[in-house]
Parts: structure tokens; C-alpha cells; sequence
């Protein structure tokens, strides 16, 4: 399958595939209309960088600046719909046996029916207290300070990760054993740069499965026999995939 791939040898790998791990990435957001990390600076936010709001030392240093920030970048978020590959994969889910892995933390896969994806990075529609991580709701009118825990009193913060964190160890966890366990790995919407999401689908290839790259563009990628690629939008791309995999669904 190395190479260009045509869409009908592609969809004869999906169909005769059992398990299938999917990856996810910004572009895969970026077709929903979410804003970028950089492009949720605009305005008020102009005078700042990502580095320097995105970090536990920013949230304690600034935790006003930082929390007014991810309100406004939730907000953004929630006025985003799921795309046609959202919609896809969620529909996938209900033929094959799928893993979803996903960099991206605007919880559209969750929106659009993906049973329990990976959220390697996190989901900005959750929040977290900073001292034990107790689960928490977005208050429903905006706060020009972070709520407190209910639970134990400190400081609510969005559950995403922050530049000096570690990923989560289950959501890591869980995604190297999807790698371990699909035979056919499809990497959609990411141009495979950010660790350790990014080695995940040139591991799978090592290991003698096919992997599958979706994408605007294979500036960057990885080539192999084992590596195909099918070039375009991954809500143009996607369904069309899944159409001509499943005929009769």
C-alpha cells in the first residue's frame, strides 16, 4: 500500500480489517471551524503568546488571565458543530471495531457519537481542580476568577494539558495498546510532528500493519511499502472512504 494510495485499494483494506486505530489532529478540528492554539489570540489576547497562558505557572501566577482565556476558547468551541468526518468515524464505530485516538480537545468526536475516544491532550469542555483532580462542570454563567472545588476548595482549571505537562497515563496507556492491537491504522488530520502522538503510526508500520495517512498534505510524513496516503479533507475523504468499504450500510 506504500505511496499514493487509490480510495477503492483503500477501502478494501478497511473492509477486511477487524480492528481498526483511527488518529486524529488538528486538521480534522480545523474543517469544524475550532480556532487554533494561536488563532484564539486575537483582540484582548493579542499581547499574549500560548506559552505564556498555557502553563501551571501562568494559571498560578495569573490564574484570572488565564481562566478568562479558556472561557473565551470555550465558548468558541461550543459554537463549533461536528463535520462530516466526525459524523464518519462515529458512524465506523457501529460496523467495525474501532479505537479513536485524538490530539484535538474540543470533545466534537464526543458530540458526534464516538463511543469513549482517547483524549490524549485532554477536553477543553471539562474542567479539573488543580489539587486532586476532581472532575468538574464549566459554571453556567461566566466568572472573571476559576470557580473553587466543590469537593475540596481549590482552584478549578481546564482538564487539558499544559505546556510542561505529561499526557494523562490511562489516555496514553490505552493508546499505545489501540497501536499494539489494530491491523489497520489510520491517521487522519495530523501532520505527525507532535510527540509521542506522532510516532504512533510509523511504531505500526514497524510492526507489519498498514497505516493509512488522510491529509492535505505528506510534507513531513514518513514513506514505506506499508504507508499509503489518500491526499484531501478528512470530511471529503473520510466518508467517501467508509461509503465505498460498506456499500450496503
Amino acid at each position: 500500500m506504500g505511496g499514493h494510495t487509490s480510495i477503492d485499494e483503500a477501502a478494501l483494506r478497511l473492509r477486511s480489517a477487524k480492528t481498526v486505530t483511527i488518529l486524529t489532529g488538528a486538521g480534522v478540528s480545523a474543517e469544524s471551524g475550532v480556532p487554533t492554539f494561536r488563532d484564539a489570540l486575537h483582540g484582548l489576547w493579542s499581547q499574549f503568546r500560548p506559552e505564556d497562558l498555557a502553563t501551571p505557572e501562568a494559571f498560578r501566577r495569573q490564574p484570572d488571565v488565564v481562566w478568562q482565556w479558556y472561557q473565551a476558547r470555550h465558548h468558541a468551541v461550543l459554537a463549533c458543530l461536528p463535520n462530516a468526518a466526525h459524523h464518519a468515524v462515529a458512524a465506523l464505530e457501529r460496523h467495525l471495531s474501532v479505537n479513536l485516538i485524538t490530539q484535538n480537545v474540543d470533545g466534537l468526536h464526543r458530540r458526534a457519537g464516538s463511543n469513549d475516544p482517547i483524549e490524549l491532550h485532554g477536553n477543553l469542555l471539562r474542567l479539573r481542580c488543580v489539587a486532586h483532580g476532581h472532575p468538574a462542570e464549566w459554571p453556567a454563567t461566566d466568572t472573571e476568577l476559576p470557580p473553587a472545588c466543590d469537593i475540596c476548595g481549590s482552584l478549578l482549571r481546564p482538564d487539558v494539558v499544559w505546556f510542561g505537562e505529561g499526557l494523562p497515563s490511562d489516555a496514553l496507556r490505552r493508546a499505545y495498546r489501540a497501536t499494539e492491537r489494530c491491523d489497520l491504522f489510520l491517521s487522519v488530520g495530523t501532520s505527525n510532528i507532535v510527540e509521542p502522538a506522532a510516532s504512533l503510526p510509523w511504531a505500526v508500520a514497524q510492526r507489519g500493519t498498514p497505516v493509512l495517512i488522510i491529509n492535505l498534505s505528506m510534507e513531513g510524513q514518513e514513506w514505506g511499502p506499508l504507508i499509503g496516503s489518500l491526499l484531501g479533507a478528512a470530511g471529503e475523504v473520510l466518508p467517501e472512504l467508509f461509503r465505498r468499504a460498506f456499500p450496503e450500510q
